[in-house]
């Protein structure tokens, strides 16, 4: 067919020539970009753009930045974000983390030449950080901690635990199927409000595994209630591996009614499991403790081995145990004063622009499953909300908090030095 537009449509070789595309090439990798080029073709064929349209719209479709995580400031004051990555590492943890990218003597001994044991100075400081831990393991998460416990302790056997310890953790995950995927058997005790020991002693018997002890941190259940604490289980003639969840080593006297790995072991617990990513502020990791026999028992597991961590989580963890201060622990103990004076700053300074925003009294949240029902007061700046979808996209992206027709940008979790890129990335969401 003469005079076809569609015979102009540019070829994909001679779009790829372009430049602007060759560099793109570079920044994105090439099936990107030619996947672009595609589209922009079909929607020639189609009718949808000219010909001479092509190399624009491929030009247009190309993503403003590598697909790479985005940094955010999390002004919703939710100190443990699930949603945001939880805790934030410190900068002694990231520089960890960067010098640990490359070679390092993970699984090496210097001094000998020979093989060492694998992330022997993290385990190091995690046996420091708690001393009631005879040896300590880690694994890639809290759940893998639980995982590898039944496995390598109850596999075909029986785990009592409380009906009212049975919790569905993120994304929709509950605990008694990431159990029955191990090979073991529940046995249900209690009722959904009520436990006692009795129940549990009459549930064990040769078959028993273990009791396993859940700390129910996402939620809460009031009234007419009982449960049994880690002591009293562990008077009963088999092993008791119980979950803190939280990643808290020590008592914190901000958070009372949060168990602690410390406290547990003294109380009898044969296996404590946590999650480093959560209070203890550190990376994404399932901590394991418990006395030497017990923990060489789990290392040794055949599953251990897939539910290993890299260098680089390590790295971080190290950093985070051997140097306390981190984010998450600024951030649960900010002083109510000081973030009243930074949001009155704030919000003076977005006035001055021409900006409506106000202080405003807000109330942050642990998060991350922890301590639930426990508020932080705080102090926050309100805006309108139809900032909140301009602030998300920004750059950096700010997530605040959508309240009563408002956006809230609440400044427990924005560290002070970043106050003025956040008063820029609200000039800039407004303009």
């Amino acid at each position: 067919m003469t005079g076809d537009p569609r015979r102009s449509i540019p070829r994909t070789d001679t779009l790829l020539a372009d430049q602007r595309l060759a560099a793109a090439c570079q920044e994105f990798g090439a099936d990107l970009v030619k996947q672009v080029v595609r589209d922009a073709q079909q929607q020639a064929r189609a009718g949808r753009i000219e010909p001479a349209a092509v190399l624009h719209t491929a030009l247009a479709a190309l993503p403003s930045a590598p697909a790479l995580l985005r940094r955010v400031i999390n002004a919703t004051g939710v100190v443990l974000h699930t949603n945001l990555g939880r805790a934030p590492l410190s900068a002694a943890a990231v520089e960890a983390v960067t010098a640990a990218a490359g070679y390092v003597d993970i699984e090496y001994d210097v001094a000998t030449g020979a093989r060492a044991r694998r992330g022997r100075s993290a385990l190091d400081a995690l046996r420091a950080a708690v001393p009631d831990a005879g040896d300590v393991h880690v694994v890639n998460n809290g759940a893998a901690a639980i995982v590898l416990a039944a496995t390598a302790l109850a596999a075909g056997r029986e785990i009592v635990v409380a009906r009212s310890e049975m919790v569905e953790i993120g994304d929709g995950f509950r605990l008694h199927e990431l159990l029955a995927s191990t090979g073991a058997r529940l046995r249900e005790v209690g009722a959904t409000n009520r436990v006692h020991r009795r129940d549990y002693a009459d549930a064990v018997g040769p078959d028993t595994g273990f009791i396993l002890k859940v700390h129910p941190s996402n939620f809460r259940i009031e009234g007419f209630t009982s449960h049994v604490g880690v002591a009293e289980l562990a008077g009963l003639p088999v092993p008791v591996v119980a979950d803190i969840g939280s990643g808290l080593l020590r008592p914190e006297p901000l958070l009372p009614d949060e168990p602690d790995a410390a406290s547990w072991l003294r109380a009898g617990a044969t296996v404590v499991t946590a999650s480093g990513d959560k209070l203890l502020g550190g990376p994404q990791a399932g901590l394991l403790l418990g006395g030497r026999e017990v923990i060489e028992t789990l290392r040794r597991h055949p599953l251990a081995r897939a539910l290993r961590v890299d260098k680089l989580t390590l790295a971080a963890l190290e950093a985070t145990l051997r140097r306390p201060a981190n984010p998450t622990t600024a951030a649960l103990h900010a002083d109510e004063r000081q973030l009243r004076e930074r949001a009155g700053k704030l919000a003076a300074r977005l006035a001055a622009s021409g900006i409506t925003a106000t202080v405003t009294p807000s109330e942050g949240v642990v998060g991350g499953g922890s301590a639930p029902g426990l508020t932080l007061p705080g102090w926050a700046v309100r805006l309108p909300s139809t900032l909140a979808e301009p602030l998300r996209r920004g750059v950096p992206c700010v997530v605040g908090r959508v309240h009563d027709g408002h956006v809230l940008l609440d400044l427990r979790c924005v560290p002070p030095a970043v106050d003025d890129v956040l008063a820029g990335a609200v000039e800039r969401a407004c303009s």
